[in-house]
């Protein structure tokens, strides 16, 4: 990478090191010496909506870091539908699993919004690891995490009812996205209603009902592509 890609990660850091990517556990164990070492060797990628950033399939050479905007990570069955995996917002990681386990990526990851990231290839992410190990525990512990959220939604497709599942995925969001305004917490999620429906499992028409059940009730009010959470305590128990 040239010194003008590094410099120009920088730059779409700030001055220092943005609070926004040291919250990705690449960076938690370094000092800002360090971290703004590591951020100059890194390429910036920026995405418009729709955009892809790797597909199902292709080698997995990369580490992202997303630091505006959404990513959201889709695994295509051969049928053609697809399942929503995730979704990622600034300060979070992606792509770190082959690192520890070489091999083609297990999904695709695609903008939800306009989005910047910077990336990091595994040659130097490796050397990274060889010269500082305590980023390497950093990361393992973000896998374990992730491992762990997994099955919890594995339990939930078992245990709870699309609603609660809906519930949870909107305070989950929420926790992420979501920023306080007049009358309640608006989540700009940038999800169509099919992408939302993928998110917790379930056919589109049930989790439409999900919604407008919770609108009914006074807990949210719908907007295009965003919701207003109005009674996030209803919401956490019809979530339990």
């Amino acid at each position: 990478m040239s010194q003008g890609q590094g410099d120009a990660a920088v730059d779409a850091g700030g001055d220092a090191l943005s609070d926004v990517v040291r919250r990705a556990p690449l960076f938690a164990a370094l000092d800002e010496p360090a971290a703004v070492e590591l951020l100059r060797s890194m390429e910036p990628v920026h995405l418009e909506r729709g955009e892809q950033v790797f597909a199902e399939g292709d080698p997995g050479d990369r580490v992202y870091v997303v630091r505006a905007g959404k990513i959201k990570l889709v695994r295509r069955w051969p049928d053609g539908r697809e399942n929503l995996l995730a979704v990622l917002g600034p300060g979070e990681m992606f792509g770190e699993l082959s690192l520890f386990d070489p091999g083609p990526r297990t999904s695709s990851a695609r903008a939800v919004s306009e989005s910047d990231l910077v990336a990091l290839n595994h040659e130097e992410m490796m050397a990274w690891l060889q010269r500082r190990p305590e980023v390497a525990k950093h990361l393992l512990q973000a896998l374990a995490q992730r491992l762990r959220r997994t099955n919890v939604a594995l339990a939930d497709l078992v245990f709870t009812d699309v609603p609660g599942r809906v519930a949870k995925a909107l305070l989950d969001l929420s926790r992420r996205f979501g920023r306080p305004i007049a009358d309640g917490l608006l989540v700009a999620h940038d999800l169509t209603q099919e992408e939302l429906a993928q998110l917790v499992g379930a056919s589109r028409e049930t989790v439409n009902k999900a919604l407008a059940d919770f609108a009914s009730r006074g807990w949210l009010r719908l907007e295009a592509r965003a919701v207003v959470l109005h009674d996030v305590d209803r919401l956490a128990r019809r979530a339990r």
